[in-house]
Order: C-alpha cells, then structure tokens, then sequence
C-alpha cells in the first residue's frame, strides 16, 4: 500500500511542480520551466488531441481528483478497521452522545 501511494504522489507532485514553476516563468535557467516551453507543450498535447490547449489544464486537474479520490478509497476501504476503531474512540473521548437537548420548557420566551 505504501508503494502505492508513492507511485501516485511522485508523479502527482512532479506535474504539479512542473505546472506552477514553468505557468509563472520560474525557470531557473531550464527551458522546460519556461513560459514558452509551458505553452509549447501544451501546444503540442492540443494538435496530437485535437482541442484546443487552453482546455488540457482544467481535464489533467480532473483526472488527478478523481485519481486521487479513487486511491484514497482503496486506503480507506483497506484500513477500515482501524479507522471505524479510531471513530469509535474519538465518539466515545468526546461524550457527544451523552449531551442532553434542550426540551421546549426551558427555551426562553424572550422576542
């Protein structure tokens, strides 16, 4: 499971990273951190897709959610145990089940 989240989030974090740095032209002497590479590659990615690049931002932002919703399932269904165990103690620590509401006597008339 461990690999797994590593192999998300390494690639997750280098496109992320690449993205920024090169959107707001800190190239630190690399080409590819460029504005006119940003602009090149996503110029390329429009001809090979047929869209316009202006469009490819916003689809790669929507995968990566969804990825990262579907691999933070499979954690979550694989450590489920642990965590019902975790909300059970933390219902049980804050005694929210043992508050009392307050009934229609006590509520003030006030306007």
């Amino acid at each position: 499971m461990k690999w797994l989240l590593i192999c998300w989030a390494a690639p997750v974090s280098f496109l992320g990273a690449w993205y920024y740095l090169s959107y707001y032209d800190m190239s630190f002497g690399i080409f590819m951190l460029t504005r006119q590479g940003h602009d090149l590659v996503f110029d390329i990615y429009g001809k090979i897709l047929g869209i316009p690049p202006e469009t490819i931002p916003p689809l790669v932002a929507r995968a990566i959610a969804f990825d990262s919703v579907l691999v933070f399932a499979i954690y979550g269904f694989r450590r489920r145990a642990a965590i019902i165990a975790w909300w059970k103690r933390r219902q049980e620590a804050s005694g929210s089940s043992k508050v009392a509401l307050p009934s229609a006597d006590s509520l003030s008339n006030a306007p």
